[in-house]
């Protein structure tokens, strides 16, 4: 047996046409489109890369993309009044606030100024509340979104599997792990103070790898005919290096995300999808 590998370019290429379609019949009835505005702080090689990858995605599907690019040596006090600027500006529907930011710079004192009905990342308290308490929100976080929608794509329902989500940050494994749970999957969460996590993960029909250890995970840790999710991408010789090591896992796992083109191309997609959905809601008035 050979793991399926999960084409992540080719789903999010879909979804993609599907918010082109949206935003087309938006222009079509005289509204304007949905407009995107992207922060990007500092000279982060990895960040300006996302970042422009996130402003092609965007303009090609007809949504409105401005790029503020604060100087590096930027204080917090100057991109919270940004922030602040953007979020009072009626023709901005989505913000996001590109990290990691310098390291002068207060992350959380910065984000914080975006309010829940501008949140296209889905960090902000309220939205993650919404998620965790199983209330389905506008918006969630991108990365997570995007990993239900390379399962949904594959067919490969959630309910009543056994999920291991390995790794708790709050952007991508606690929100995935509500994912799930709201998706009826039975889910654990394991993190360093794991113990014997390779057994934990083999109960898993599915298996994700989260935590930015390049190659940890290999065919010990892998249920034969699991679907497995690669969310690492660890910087190594000028390319990206998964969590998951593909040479041991793909003989076993049914299915498999690689690294790159699994989830990097589902989170622009999820920032693409949550930025219409705001729009969406503000047009009509109606509280995220």
């Amino acid at each position: 047996m050979s793991a399926t590998i999960v084409d992540g370019k080719a789903v999010a290429a879909e979804l993609r046409e599907e918010i082109a379609a949206e935003i087309a019949a938006m222009n079509q009835s005289g509204a304007r489109p949905p407009s995107l505005a992207v922060v990007l702080c500092g000279d982060d090689p990895a960040s300006a890369i996302y970042v422009r990858n996130k402003g092609r995605a965007a303009e090609a599907v007809g949504m409105r993309f401005g790029l503020h690019t604060p100087p590096a040596t930027s204080t917090t006090e100057q991109l919270v009044e940004l922030v602040k600027a953007l979020d009072a500006d009626d023709d901005v529907d989505g913000i996001l606030v590109q990290v990691p930011l310098p390291a002068q710079i207060d992350e959380q004192a910065v984000t914080q100024w975006i309010s829940r009905e501008k949140d296209a990342d889905g960090f902000h308290p309220y939205n993650l509340g919404l998620l965790a308490a199983g209330h389905e929100g506008t918006v969630a976080p991108c990365t997570p979104l995007g990993c239900m929608e390379l399962l949904r794509g594959s067919g490969f329902a959630p309910s009543g599997r056994r999920a291991v989500v390995i790794g708790r940050s709050p952007n991508v494994g606690r929100p995935l792990a509500f994912l799930l749970t709201n998706a009826d999957a039975t889910v654990t969460v394991c993190h360093s103070r794991t113990q014997d996590l390779p057994s934990v993960c083999r109960d898993a029909d599915i298996l994700v790898a989260a935590i930015g250890r390049p190659r940890m995970v290999d065919a010990s840790y892998v249920k034969p005919g699991a679907f497995v999710i690669d969310v690492g991408t660890t910087p190594e010789n000028g390319r990206l290096s998964g969590d998951v090591d593909r040479g041991s896992v793909e003989p076993v796992a049914g299915w498999l995300t690689p690294v790159p083109g699994g989830v990097g191309p589902m989170t622009v997609a999820m920032v693409l999808r949550n930025t219409l959905a705001l729009a969406r809601v503000r047009r009509a008035l109606v509280r995220v």
